[in-house]
This record gives structure tokens, sequence and C-alpha cells, in this order.
């Protein structure tokens, strides 16, 4: 590949994935809608929504440190997106392997935490100590299962483990050779999505949206920007473990819109679990269910 290729793919892989995640946001409202009896938005309000909160004026300032920590939410997952192969683009997926991948997905977080503690807001300061307990409840089993997965195909790299799947066939897939794994794996997933019943650390009637509560204009856009990015890349990830990556763009995406719709679904249907509740449940049952998966593929 020469390097003006490579440059290329590095710059649409993240246009790419942030246009795929603005039909996930459509998706995940309308099946909230559904599920409560209502229309739900138009195709393209996501993107609306964008172009109205970057078109505000952003009223309130909290210094550099704020701005930088915005800055990192979605820069991280810009970044996390070029070590994410799509079909036909594999960016630096070959130099960089799964476990420089798990690392750039907690960058995010710890982005919002720096921006919004230099707001000094109490809300934001417990929404943000209640998104840091939730991210180590969901990284103990998600730990696990990419342990998992890289031991049972025997590599890091996010490419061999495609190829690996796909050239043994459904049967390869990882969630047909690992299923506790890839049970595990979807409970890790819903807690990375902070969706109910995990989203204590917003909790609207509570603490007025938590960290989100000194974010206006630009960095209410910036925000809603990340999640696009962090739906895509979670269900990419999931599909890249366990479901043989994307043979074509078709069933890429089919694949992702698939998985995003389990959790998106179960979280209209729950309510909300309390922090300590949910720190239980995530060191309970699926790393329960990781480390029994892991001990078959081990054994």
């Amino acid at each position: 590949m020469s390097l003006i290729e490579l440059l290329l793919e590095l710059l649409l892989m993240p246009l790419l994935a942030f246009v795929i995640g603005l039909g996930m946001v459509l998706m995940m409202r309308r099946i909230g809608a559904r599920l409560q009896r209502r229309v739900g938005p138009p195709f393209f309000q996501p993107l609306y929504d964008i172009v109205k909160l970057y078109g505000k004026r952003t009223q309130t300032s909290h210094g550099l440190i704020h701005d930088i920590g915005i800055v990192m939410a979605v820069g991280g997952y810009v970044a996390a997106e070029t070590l994410l192969p799509m079909p036909g683009m594999n960016g630096i997926a070959a130099k960089g392997g799964l476990i420089t991948l798990v690392y750039l997905m907690m960058v995010p977080s710890l982005g919002m935490a720096l921006g919004v503690g230099q707001c000094a807001n109490p809300n934001g300061s417990i929404g943000i100590g209640r998104a840091l307990t939730a991210m180590l409840a969901y990284d103990v089993p998600f730990v696990i299962v990419v342990f998992g997965v890289a031991f049972h195909f025997g590599s890091t790299n996010l490419m061999s483990i495609i190829e690996i799947q796909q050239a043994a066939g459904i049967t390869g897939w990882g969630a047909a050779q690992m299923p506790l794994l890839a049970i595990a794996g979807l409970f890790a997933l819903h807690g990375m999505l902070g969706k109910q019943p995990f989203e204590i650390y917003i909790a609207p009637a509570e603490i007025a949206t938590g960290p989100m509560v000194e974010m206006s204009g630009k960095f209410m856009g910036g925000l809603f920007v990340m999640q696009s990015f962090q739906l895509y890349t979670a269900s990419a990830l999931y599909v890249t473990l366990f479901l043989g990556g994307g043979e074509n763009w078709l069933f890429f995406i089919v694949k992702c819109f698939a998985v995003l719709a389990i959790p998106v679904s179960l979280a209209f249907l729950f309510p909300r679990y309390r922090t300590e509740d949910l720190v239980r449940l995530f060191w309970k049952w699926p790393v329960m269910i990781g480390l029994i998966g892991l001990a078959f593929v081990m054994r």
C-alpha cells in the first residue's frame, strides 16, 4: 500500500464510522419511540442536531482543560477507528493490535472526566465519579473477553482474527467457538454504551444529566459526535471478535446494527440500576460467564 492510499484510508475510516454512527443514533431513537408507542424522529434528525448544536453560541467557557477534555473524548474514538478494520480498508490495524484499541477506547471517558472536572459543578463531578466507577465495572469482563478471544485465535491482530473466522465459515466465528465469551461480551458492550439500565452517571432526574450539565453549544455537539463514534466502535469491535467481521459492506453494516439493536432494545425495558448494583452485576454474572468461557478456551 502506498503512502497516499494509507492516508486516504486514515481519513475515510473515521468519516465512514461517523456516518454509520449517525445511522445508529437514529435507530436507537426509533427503537425507543416504537417501544414507547411514538413515531420517532425523521431520517436526518441526528445530523440536524449536530448542526444545531455547533451553530449555537457557547455561553460558558471553563478554560483550556475543558476544551482539551472534549478533544480527547472525540479524538480517542477517531484514533480507534484507524485500528478497527472495515471491509476493504484496514488502516493501521496491521501495525497496532487489539490491546492498543482497548486502551484507545478508554481515552474518551478519561477525557470527559478531565473536561467536566474543570467545571467544578457538583452534579458533573458526581456524574463523572459514577461514570468512572461504571467503566471499572464493565472493563473487568471486557478485558476477560478480549484475553479469551486473543488466546483462542492466537493473535491480538484484528486482521488475523477476521481472516481466521472468515476462512472457517460461520462455524468458525467467535460466537460459535466461544459462546460464553460472546454472552459476556454483550454484557460488556451494553455497559460500555452507558444506556439503561446502566446510565446511572447521567440520571436526569437526580443529577441533571451529570457530565453534560455544563455542556452547551459546541461542547454538547462534541459529545453527540462522540456518541456516534461510540455506538459504531463498540458494535464493530463485537462483530470483529465474534461475528467474522465484514465480508462486504452489506453484511458488515447489517451485523453491526443487529448487534447494537440488542442492548438498545433492552435499554428501554428496564429501570436504571444504582451504582453499587451496577458494579455488583458486572462483577458477578459477566465476569463469572467470562471466566467459565475462558476456562473452556484454555483447556
